[in-house]
């Protein structure tokens, strides 16, 4: 049985009116598994690392390029771990930052909900430049003997993804699963041609680890993390989905099992498959496998399949830090027009389309002083810092939410130490030895950037005394679930505006939780206090 609850009506009820307002809600239930697992498929982009980012972690961590994926992938499974005990007990759209603002306040969500902007920001420049980068290999494929201009490629690939983001969340994360499943088949099929053409041998350099070192073998982890991230991008749609108490976590840990397993798989199959380490083989290793194992053919459909998918990494940035900027715009961080969503649609358009243009100019801005190729690496190492940073709060959020409801577990304190623990490895891997110019600058660069986001946090505080406080009180709007049992849908609840009615005590048999009922000169927090252990009689 599950218990919801929402903040007791009164003054304070009418803040945070931009998401309030009938005419700027998305819509609520529009979402099944399949398509909230679109989203975070999407964004970790399986092939995208297939084609791009396999051969820059071998250049690190050489025969052990598989262990650096699989244990980034049981790195974040810790942090998966961390995300699910509020995934599985409260939503609300741009999730995680509403997360990590309900276990650590509204302070450390907000610098949660900035470097999230930032990583989805950086990951939709790396899908623009991958898109480009893979146009151009399916023109040479079919021999269109022309070489079309990147910034025409980002701005197709650009107007696309505000088109389709614009119009329909289902339809794009539909559209993005269709897109990835097609591209990975695809890859597939050439994998296990290059496995069994010549008959299926092993290849013990890799599981030997023939010339791992901790130095390789950190790098490589950083690499992967570049590959692994973006399963979190279904909470960022928990406000739109159907059961999402259950369905969104299940689709956390589903993509990010789905995308460790297969990026081992195919780290071995493409160092087994060839012994040309050169250049061509990593800037392009599944061209040039498929040259090699004489399926020159396979040319035209990765490529192609390739720049769809690409394509489709943008678009779920786009979903999903649109939806974070439109929260934060409700709590009244950012303008208030950001948090309006479409009358017709239901999706944050004003939002949707300023992160658009944002995504779009930097490329076409830095394509005159470098090259796609370029551009795509440095995104996705810009991108790193900001997820790293989410996911340390997150596994620090994860038990002092647990603790304030009463529901703290050793177990939860073990996984928590062990999600930080291992995140630590990518995080000092980024730091010694120094990387080359201007790759050391980024952790600076970063840093700057939360910095402007914690200037941004004291003005709005000060333009307006108290915001901190309305955020807190917003996020008791989103439904939590008072005990940890099997999860269904919550009921829906009263309006949130004045005059709503909270009155949960008569369903539940429970006592009267209002201020006005606690006792003389009580604001009703010791009676709150006793939620969790309320629930759990009630369960």
């Amino acid at each position: 049985m599950a218990l919801t609850r929402t903040r007791p009506p009164g003054p304070s009820a009418a803040t945070s009116t931009a998401l309030n307002a009938p005419d700027h809600a998305l819509r609520a239930n529009a979402l099944g598994f399949p398509t909230i697992l679109a989203e975070s498929i999407g964004l970790i982009s399986p092939t995208m690392t297939a084609v791009l980012i396999i051969p820059i972690a071998f250049s690190y961590a050489g025969q052990g390029t598989w262990v650096t994926y699989a244990f980034g992938t049981v790195m974040l499974m810790f942090v998966v771990l961390c995300l699910n005990q509020f995934a599985k007990r409260t939503n609300g759209a741009g999730s995680m930052y509403a997360y990590t603002a309900r276990g650590l306040g509204p302070t450390t969500g907000v610098f949660s909900g900035w470097s999230l902007i930032w990583s989805y920001l950086f990951i939709g420049i790396a899908g623009l430049t991958g898109f480009a980068i893979f146009a151009q290999q399916f023109l040479n494929a079919i021999g269109a003997g022309f070489t079309a201009p990147p910034i025409l490629l980002f701005l197709i690939s650009a107007t696309g993804c505000w088109l389709v983001a614009y119009r329909d969340i289902h339809v794009s994360s539909a559209l993005t699963l269709v897109i990835e499943a097609l591209s990975v088949a695809c890859i597939a099929v050439l994998a296990f041609i290059i496995l069994f053409k010549h008959g299926l041998t092993v290849d013990t350099a890799q599981l030997k680890l023939k010339g791992l070192d901790f130095h390789g073998l950190s790098l490589g982890i950083v690499i992967s993390i570049f590959s692994l991230v973006g399963f979190e991008s279904a909470t960022a749609l928990g406000g739109e989905a159907r059961n999402p108490l259950k369905n969104v976590p299940k689709a956390v840990i589903w993509s990010l099992a789905f995308a460790g397993v297969w990026f081992v798989f195919m780290s071995y199959v493409e160092v087994a498959g060839t012994h040309n380490y050169g250049t061509s083989w990593q800037n392009a290793p599944l061209i040039e496998l498929a040259r090699a194992y004489g399926v020159s053919a396979f040319r035209i459909p990765i490529s192609l399949g390739a720049m769809v998918s690409f394509f489709g990494l943008t678009l779920t940035c786009l979903n999903a830090g649109s939806r974070i900027i439109y929260r934060m715009a409700g709590h009244d961080l950012l303008h208030s027009h950001l948090g309006r969503a479409h009358p017709q649609n239901r999706t944050p358009h004003v939002s949707i389309t300023l992160y658009m243009a944002m995504i779009v100019t930097l490329p076409i801005i830095l394509e005159h002083f470098t090259n796609p190729n370029t551009m795509f690496g440095d995104a996705g190492t810009l991108a790193a810092f900001g997820f790293l940073t989410a996911y340390f709060l997150i596994s620090i959020a994860a038990p002092a939410f647990l603790k304030k409801r009463g529901e703290l577990r050793p177990r939860h304190i073990a996984m928590a130490v062990a999600a930080f623990l291992c995140l630590l490895v990518p995080t000092i891997g980024s730091f010694y030895p120094v990387p080359a110019w201007p790759v050391y600058t980024y952790p600076y660069i970063f840093l700057g950037y939360m910095v402007l986001g914690g200037a941004w946090l004291y003005v709005a505080n000060k333009r307006r005394a108290g915001v901190l406080g309305d955020i807190a009180l917003d996020l008791a709007h989103d439904p939590v679930t008072l005990h940890t049992g099997n999860i269904a849908n919550p009921s829906p609840l009263p309006s949130r505006g004045h005059g709503a009615s909270t009155d949960l005590t008569t369903a539940w048999g429970l006592p009267n939780l209002s201020a006005s009922s606690a006792g003389p000169g009580s604001d009703g927090s010791s009676q709150l206090a006793r939620w969790p252990a309320l629930a759990k009689k009630a369960g």
